[in-house]
This record gives structure tokens, sequence and C-alpha cells, in this order.
């Protein structure tokens, strides 16, 4: 296969399928997400059958545990894809929408209208499910879409690209809408984020690896999510039961998602009445913990217990590692928090509404949270149907990328013969 000239026809498919996508009306677009919905439930056997495939040779092939967990096409996992979908049908449509509309003095009227990006490429890594979460939205959101998914789930995408292109078909839409790149050649990667005049937006999920090689070598903008260092901080004023509670959440749930709390920070005032008993918490998952001085001294004991270094605050572990911090109050947790995270998702425990207040106003990260766990950060759960991924940049969009983030505004303007004196 020559993989440029393979990429310059899918980029020239995609665009013209993205003016097509433009023109479709909101009807037609969700009866294309209700049909690739219906499809999942009709073939979920074959679906995990071939996700069965790449986990096999995932295996074999030593993939980390993270990995596999993200790789893995639970029963769970498809009732969220088909959920997911039915979300975002059941959303309203962007799509131009026509807002700020003022008359200015000579006459005119100026507003903005909500339009698609065009084509988006997106490049992600294991999870299947992004390649329905992503067609689904880009399909909502009038866009056409360039999947690379990662080659161990090569499999189980092409399962679901057929899914997806059954139900465009179905419902009178260009199939080429929606692409998964059929090859798992690295060259794909680096022809499909040098192309400009095909594609308008990359979204990246995936490594520190990943992102690093696609800032140096990538001509068409991008819409970055990067790793996950995200931090939960009991305050003095804490519940010491939502406190436990939520910190054990925010760890065990899943260890493979970026929205995983990896560091702890707890106010010295009650870290002697909640870091036991967070401590016997993890202990029933055998979460190793990674302390500091203090949390040490006050976990003396822990059978998995180490000495944090330097480098555990800058660590993303995705395995069942958490690295603990002592802290003097909350201005001590800011400033670890705004010089470590990764400025995805922090979250503060705390019964003291100045305290919860200044922690959402001071700590730069996407989602800030008070009482709850930062595994809520997700596009799902924010009521957005699915999203394309959690920027950590502050311009276009931040936080989980959903329909909005996958439009743009243009000015629009109506006269009435109006002339510019």
């Amino acid at each position: 296969m020559d993989i440029k000239e393979y990429m310059q026809d899918v980029g020239t498919r995609a665009r013209a399928a993205s003016r097509a996508m433009a023109r479709a009306d909101s009807a037609t677009r969700n009866r294309a997400l209700t049909l690739i919905a219906a499809a999942i439930v009709r073939d979920a056997d074959l679906l995990r059958a071939a996700n069965q495939r790449d986990l096999e040779a995932a295996a074999a092939a030593g993939l980390a545990p993270a990995m596999l967990d993200r790789l893995t096409l639970s029963d769970s996992a498809i009732a969220t894809m088909v959920e997911g979908l039915t979300q975002i049908v059941a959303l309203a449509d962007p799509i131009g929408e026509i807002s700020n509309m003022k008359y200015r003095p000579s006459g005119i009227q100026v507003g903005q209208m909500r339009v698609p990006l065009g084509v988006i490429g997106i490049i992600y890594e294991a999870r299947p499910n992004v390649t329905v979460d992503a067609a689904g939205l880009c399909i909502k959101s009038g866009n056409a879409t360039i999947l690379r998914g990662g080659s161990e789930a090569i499999h189980c995408n092409r399962a679901l690209a057929k899914l997806v292109a059954e139900g465009l078909a179905g419902a009178g839409l260009p199939q080429d809408a929606v692409q998964v790149i059929d090859t798992t050649d690295r060259a794909a990667v680096g022809a499909l984020i040098t192309m400009p005049q095909f594609v308008d937006v990359i979204v990246p999920r995936g490594g520190k690896g990943l992102i690093a090689r696609l800032m140096d070598e990538a001509t068409v903008p991008m819409i970055k999510h990067l790793d996950g260092i995200c931090h939960v901080y009991i305050d003095a004023k804490a519940d010491i039961t939502k406190a436990v509670d939520i910190g054990f959440n925010a760890k065990c749930h899943r260890y493979g998602t970026c929205n995983t709390m990896e560091t702890l920070l707890v106010a010295r005032a009650i870290a002697p009445q909640v870091l036991p008993q967070l401590a016997e918490r993890y202990l029933t998952k055998q979460v190793e913990l990674r302390a500091d001085p203090e949390a040490l001294a006050i976990l003396d004991g822990y059978p998995h217990l180490v000495a944090a270094t330097e480098e555990d605050w800058r660590t993303e572990y995705l395995a069942a590692i958490l690295s603990i911090k002592v802290v003097d109050g909350i201005d001590e947790a800011m400033d670890h928090i705004n010089q470590y995270s990764s400025k995805h998702t922090e979250s503060i425990i705390t019964e003291d509404y100045s305290d919860a207040l200044r922690f959402l106003r001071e700590v730069d990260s996407a989602s800030v949270m008070v009482n709850a766990s930062t595994r809520f950060a997700d596009g799902f759960e924010y009521g957005l149907g699915a999203e394309i991924g959690i920027s950590n940049d502050k311009l276009h969009a931040r936080g989980p990328v959903g329909l909005e983030g996958l439009t743009s505004l243009k000015y629009v303007v109506f006269g009435h013969g109006e002339v510019r004196q």
C-alpha cells in the first residue's frame, strides 16, 4: 500500500463528504445515529468476538494492564456506547443556530451562526468505544471525520466501522463521512496530520509520546488531549465520610483513565484522621502509596508504603499507585496543583464555602470540582452524550469536547440595501 496515496484518497473523500454533512438536516443526522445504535445492539456478539481477538493479541504482545482495561469492550461498555448515541440524538442540534443578533447604527443586523468545523482527524489508542463516540459526535455536528485508532484495536474498529457505514447509508448520508483508517502503518498518522487541504483539525488522544510527535510534525491545528495528573485535596474542614468515599473512588474506580486521581493532598489538621481510614480502603485493592515524610509517619506499617520522589508528583500512573502529600492548607494545596497538574481535573473535599469558591477560582484546570470524584470528568457524565476527548488547552475547547467543541462560529449580516458611507 502506498500510504501517501491512500491517505490523500481518504482526505479527498472526507472533504467531499463534509459538504454533504453540512447540508444534511438534523432529522437525517439523527436517523443515522439511531440506525448505528440499533446495529451495535444487533451485532454485539460479533463486536465482542472481534474485541476478543484484539485482547488476545494485545496480551501476547505484553500490553500493560491499564491499556488492556482500556481495550476491553465489556457488556457495559457496549451499553454505554448505545446510550451515548441515544443521548447525542436527544441533544439540541447546534448547527445553523444564530445568536447575538444586534442592529448597528448603519441599519445592518450582525450576529453569529454556529457551523461545523469540516473534516476532523481523530487519533487515539486502545479504546474501541472512541470509534463510536467520535463518529456519533461528528455526525451530529455535521462534520466528516477520519479515525485512526490504535493498532491494538484494529479488529474491533473495523467491525464498528462497518456498522457506522451501515447507519450512514441507511439515512442517505455518504459513508465517507466516517472513515476508519484501515492500516496499522504509523506513516498514516504522519500523512493525516500534514494534510491541511483535507483536514481542518486534529484531535489526538494518546500518551505523551504521541502528543510530542504531533506537536513537532503537525501542520493541521490540534485540540490536544494530554495526560491526566489529577488531584484530590482533602481540606481541614472536610466531611470525613465524604473524603474517604471520594478518595477511594477517584483512585480505584478505574486505574487506566485520564480522570483517575494520581495525587492525594491532605490538610495537616485532618491527615491523622483521614489517612489511616483511606489506607484501609486502598489495602483492599493493593494500592501502592508513595508518600511524603509526614504521610509516611502517619501510615507507618501500611504494607504497600514507599517514600515519594519528586518524579512522583509529575507522574500519571494509570495503575494501582497513588502519591500522597500532607500540606499546610488550601494555599499549599493549590500551589502544588498549579505546579504539577496537567490541568485536567482537580477536586476539593470541604464543607467550607469560602475555601470551595477559592479552589474553583484559583485552580487553573479544565474541570474543577467540589465534593465530587474526579471520575465524573467525562462527556457522558456531563450530559454531552459522549466526548471526542478532554482538552487541556485553553483555546477553542476546554474540558470534555462535545458537540459545541466540534463547531465554530461565523459572522452573518442581514442588510436592507445599506451601503457604507
